[in-house]
């Protein structure tokens, strides 16, 4: 790309921040930079003609874990690791909120639940035997009861009679987080430059020279916010994790709320505007899911229409409006990364498909290392 003298002078001269990426966690870093410094040059690139990655493709949860999932985690971190990584998650939502505000986030605290295949009754149990320890676990952060036992009040087929149900959760509409977020940060006099790649970057002693698709500048600062497409710019240990979801058509009636966990946090779905948003299932082809590649394949995607012809919907009919997929970015460790990687260069990524509870929360450390 050609630029004129104005356009390299107004949009790529004397840029004290640039920040790759404009999911949660970039904006929010942007936020947090323009609070401290009021007078900075501050740029986002994004890759997308809207925020690429999880941000904008997310089921709009605001969790922090399943009771499943949590008692996972404890089989590869201590206790206090796991208490640490649960007290970030609510802590990133409450600030989310404040930042955004619950009106404008359609926050709904409706509940949430796990839900566990008639199969996988001996996981159920050992789930239920586990539940007054994790109560207890995680008294401090709640001041109560986290997981508690409901009878199967949406007539759901196939699964074990009861589910376990989790008080704190919430949901929000993923949309009007990002376009609140995205009105926030431009009104804030902070330029975003989106179908923007980054290729590469290079460092010198008091600056970042940046190689994008289109041209090259340089930045005082970099700070790289990309989560799941991290490995294409760093090597830190972040691992691409596609995510394919569907919804349905309005569906009259539609009796479901709150938002819901089934075969060990592998698929999720919840009621929006009448319809059902279903996904997950990257656990039946692992490998082929490790991509930064949008799409969809067969096996997943006829696996959630079964599962909501027999489990979810078994007395509905229903129509697929659309279909997605998301890039979240996962690994061994649960724990983002955020660090100093050299001297002006900075990362937050590893949100393991969190984004929506700590993406704020890494943005405002991000924000605070630099």
């Amino acid at each position: 790309m050609q630029l004129s003298y104005w356009e390299i002078k107004t949009w790529l001269s004397n840029v004290d921040f640039c920040i790759v990426g404009s999911g949660i966690v970039g904006l929010n870093c942007a936020l947090q930079l323009r609070e401290r410094y009021p007078k900075a040059k501050i740029i986002i690139l994004e890759r997308g003609t809207l925020p690429q990655g999880a941000s904008t493709k997310n089921a709009g949860f605001a969790c922090f874990g399943s009771l499943n999932e949590i008692l996972d985690d404890l089989k590869s971190h201590t206790e206090e690791e796991v208490f640490q990584l649960i007290k970030k998650r609510v802590e990133g939502l409450k600030l989310l909120r404040t930042v955004i505000g619950d009106k404008q986030l359609k926050f709904q605290q409706l509940g949430g639940y796990e839900l566990f295949l008639k199969k996988d009754e001996e996981l159920f149990s050992h789930c239920k035997a586990q539940k007054r320890q994790i109560n207890a676990l995680f008294k401090p952060i709640f001041k109560d009861d986290v997981f508690s036992l409901k009878d199967n009040i949406f007539k759901f087929k196939a699964i074990q009679e009861d589910y376990i149900f989790n008080q704190f959760e919430g949901q929000i509409d993923t949309g009007c987080m990002m376009e609140a977020l995205l009105e926030l940060v431009q009104s804030k006099h902070i330029k975003i430059l989106n179908t923007v790649t980054v290729e590469d970057f290079s460092e010198g002693i008091n600056s970042v020279k940046i190689k994008t698709c289109y041209f090259e500048f340089s930045a005082s600062k970099l700070v790289i916010a990309t989560n799941g497409f991290a490995s294409q710019l760093l090597n830190e240990s972040v691992t691409p994790a596609r995510a394919q979801v569907l919804i349905t058509k309005p569906i009259k009636n539609l009796h479901i709320k709150g938002t819901f966990h089934l075969d060990r946090g592998y698929y999720y779905f919840r009621n929006i505007d009448n319809r059902i948003l279903f996904g997950g299932g990257r656990h039946l082809d692992f490998k082929t899911e490790e991509t930064s590649e949008f799409g969809e394949t067969k096996i997943i995607q006829n696996t959630l229409e079964s599962l909501l012809k027999t489990i979810i919907l078994p007395n509905d009919s229903f129509e697929i409006a659309h279909r997605w997929s998301g890039i979240m970015g996962v690994g061994k460790q649960k724990k983002a990364i955020v660090k100093q990687v050299s001297n002006n260069v900075y990362c937050g990524v590893r949100l393991g498909g969190m984004g929506v509870a700590i993406g704020s929360l890494i943005g405002k450390e991000l924000a605070d290392l630099i």
